[in-house]
């Protein structure tokens, strides 16, 4: 009576959409003797349904279903079944057409290109991280360390013959690594099972089965173990805004739409030539949540990233000048996916707190990662799209043209503490001739490495939790290729060991240090010392933990080496060089401003103190106090957050105007006022050289160059009546 109640339990919750284990009834699973199997299948509009396999010769008369519940799902017992048995669904359709179905419920397939399903029990596998688990639900993730490294697994290291390493392999060459490395989690590209190579995953077929390219189940398990057990987090990519038509798959399953949405508009992806899943149809909805919590509960998953939530979203997604569907009220937005998604995130934080979900969406949608009683969506995190395409198109800039595109770094500010974000230098952004990270930068050899340096160390320290895609810590050279492995032989290089070891110190430092990643989510844990030095293209801020522990960072963002340089600070005392990307052994020139920097009773951006610093050039430097820090702010929070946004909207009105300058024919058509700006404003030419000194320019040149070094209200006078008018302007 009991197993008949648990059935009837089971097909409730599958039909009303609520189910999240119903991979525990559905697909092929071991019953009483050791060789008896029952099969299940949701095929509502089937005219009959049979079983075909290895274990009956794929013979389509041995083995029909019949219907249970409701008669959508057909159940059928098999005897003589064993593991690793391949089989089908053979389904007859209204119009008496055969199709031969995979399982949309398999845990383990054939590898491609063929395309059964396979016999599979997950049960034998004995983890040993329970004590990972255990660490994992006292961990507030919004205020722990996140560095995550983004992993393709059939492309970081191959075997010399070229085929792919399995899961076994993989796990005794990357966790090692990730672990020297100081990432704190790996983050997998799609490992669910899918048929075509080139879409990296992201089509899936196989939706509780990790893909057989690499090995079984319990090899993937062995990875996740290892990860757990040596205090790395293992997040996978888990894409559910489309699937391919692949006529053995989810694509018109029992002759009609089951899956997929009946409507045509709302149905097609054209650009992709892929399916939308009905996010409104309770047995899709059923399966999605299902195929969400299987991860996380058979295969100790501690993070789920959903991809492209905007085609989701967005009913007319893709459709630029084509027809789309509205919803009831005529708008363009899918209240459908928008309720699924509640729905999934509400799901999985109350089954499993300790999990992370984060999302890829590249529009404006507002509240994306506040809770759903407060008409969020619910997720955990937001990749931060518009950080990432700002920040790159910077770097990428020759640095001439960086004073007058200065907003790149600060226009992020305005929004930073919206969501809840992830800063992600991801696989997207060096595939299909966008470059790789290091062939981004402009300049000759060494000024790329010191290009890369700056970036990552600038990244570091801006809000949101990091993401980086395998090869930028090496400095590879080549766009990914997802047909070799990485181009590891660049280690055999100075610059490229160096690289990585300055990688490794950067990464070892952010997790050491709670300023960095403690306060993400409010100004309290980011303060500007000032942001307004655009001519020279140097920053100045704090990052602050908790306990009011700060860090100071200065970024110089072109290469001219600025000797004299004041900022103010909120402490009197000494301060110690903590982090430096020009230190010789990272690859840089050496300049530093040592252990002990002596505060001066200087008034500056604010504060009553400041220190003298030399910032190399193309470079990145963090200070902490190590003397004097008993004595109080005399900043107020509240007042420097107000203060700081009324800055950023004045300085993003100058660089307009600076931009409207440059896009005119000459200056001889501007304004008086304007020109007079012009004269003001308009930078020397700096030039990008492995030297980064200014002896190889013309003398006319050097004469500007140390006029340059001479930022505005950043020199301090010996006459107290010259300072104050100095601090006055």
């Amino acid at each position: 009576m009991q197993n008949v109640m648990d059935e009837k339990q089971h097909l409730q919750a599958f039909y009303s959409g609520n189910s999240c284990n119903a991979y525990e009834y559905m697909g092929s699973h071991r019953v009483g003797d050791e060789n008896c199997f029952v099969f299940r299948v949701w095929a509502p509009n089937a005219l009959s349904v049979s079983v075909i396999g290895s274990f009956n010769n794929w013979d389509e008369t041995a083995n029909y279903m019949s219907r249970i519940g409701n008669g959508d799902v057909w159940e059928c017992y098999i005897n003589n079944v064993n593991q690793y048995d391949s089989y089908k669904y053979c389904i007859e359709a209204k119009d008496y057409r055969r199709l031969y179905k995979s399982d949309p419920y398999g845990f383990h397939f054939e590898t491609r290109p063929n395309n059964a399903s396979r016999v599979y029990c997950l049960d034998n596998f004995r983890w040993n991280d329970s004590k990972w688990l255990e660490s994992r639900k006292n961990i507030n993730v919004k205020e722990a360390p996140m560095n995550v490294y983004e992993v393709h697994i059939g492309s970081w290291r191959r075997y010399p013959d070229g085929n792919f390493y399995d899961y076994k392999e993989l796990a005794n060459q990357l966790v090692p690594y990730v672990k020297e490395m100081s990432y704190t989690h790996i983050e997998l590209m799609p490992v669910m099972e899918y048929p075509y190579d080139g879409s990296w995953g992201y089509q899936p077929t196989g939706y509780f089965a990790p893909t057989s390219r690499y090995g079984d189940p319990e090899g993937f398990m062995y990875l996740v173990d290892k990860c757990h057990q040596n205090g790395i987090g293992v997040i996978i990519d888990w894409p559910i805004s489309q699937f391919p038509k692949d006529d053995y798959a989810l694509a018109l399953f029992d002759g009609t739409c089951c899956y997929e949405y009946h409507d045509p508009l709302k149905a097609n992806r054209e650009e992709k030539g892929t399916l939308v899943f009905d996010y409104s149809r309770y047995e899709v909805i059923s399966f999605l949540l299902s195929s969400a919590a299987f991860w996380i509960e058979k295969y100790h998953i501690d993070g789920l990233r959903l991809d492209n939530v905007a085609a989701m979203l967005y009913l007319d997604y893709d459709r630029a000048g084509k027809e789309s569907a509205k919803n009831q009220f005529g708008g363009k937005e899918n209240l459908e996916a928008v309720a699924f998604i509640q729905r999934l995130n509400t799901s999985l934080h109350r089954l499993y707190p300790s999990v992370i979900t984060f999302a890829e969406e590249s529009t404006a949608w507002p509240m994306i990662t506040k809770p759903v009683k407060e008409g969020g969506l619910g997720f955990d995190f937001k990749w931060n799209m518009g950080w990432m395409n700002d920040m790159l198109h910077y770097m990428s800039l020759d640095p001439f043209y960086r004073p007058f595109n200065h907003a790149n770094l600060t226009f992020s500010f305005f929004y930073a503490f919206s969501e809840s974000f992830v800063l992600p230098i991801s696989h997207d952004v060096v595939v299909y001739g966008k470059k790789s990270l290091f062939s981004k930068m402009p300049g000759d050899f060494n000024s790329k490495f010191d290009q890369v340096r700056i970036f990552m160390a600038y990244t570091m320290m801006h809000p949101g939790k990091k993401l980086t895609f395998m090869g930028a810590e090496i400095g590879q050279m080549e766009e990914w290729n997802t047909d070799s492995e990485l181009a590891w032989s660049v280690l055999e290089y100075p610059k490229n060991k160096q690289l990585k070891h300055f990688i490794k110190c950067l990464n070892r430092f952010y997790a050491d240090n709670p300023p960095m990643y403690q306060i993400e989510d409010s100004w309290k844990g980011f303060h500007w010392i000032h942001h307004d030095d655009y001519t020279q293209c140097v920053l100045a801020f704090r990052r602050l933990d908790k306990n009011g522990n700060g860090i100071i960072v200065v970024c110089n963002f072109l290469p001219i080496k600025r000797e004299g340089y004041y900022i103010g600070v909120p402490y009197k005392g000494a301060y110690s060089e903590v982090l430096n990307t020009d230190l010789a052994e990272y690859g840089g020139s050496g300049i530093s401003n040592g252990h002990s920097i002596a505060t001066e009773d200087v008034p500056m951006h604010g504060y009553d103190q400041s220190i003298k610093l030399t910032l190399p050039p193309l470079s990145v430097m963090y200070f902490v106090c190590v003397e004097g820090k008993d004595q109080n702010e005399k900043i107020n929070v509240a007042e420097e957050d107000k203060e700081t946004m009324e800055e950023l909207i004045e300085l993003n009105e100058k660089i307009a105007e600076i931009e409207e300058t440059e896009n005119s024919d000459s200056e001889a058509d501007l304004p008086p006022k304007v020109r007079e700006k012009v004269k003001e404003t308009k930078p020397t030419q700096p030039t990008v050289s492995s030297a980064k000194g200014e002896a190889d320019l013309p003398p006319k040149e050097q004469e500007k160059s140390e006029e340059a070094k001479k930022p505005a209200q950043a020199v301090p006078l010996k006459e107290d009546e010259e300072a104050s008018e100095k601090s006055k302007a």
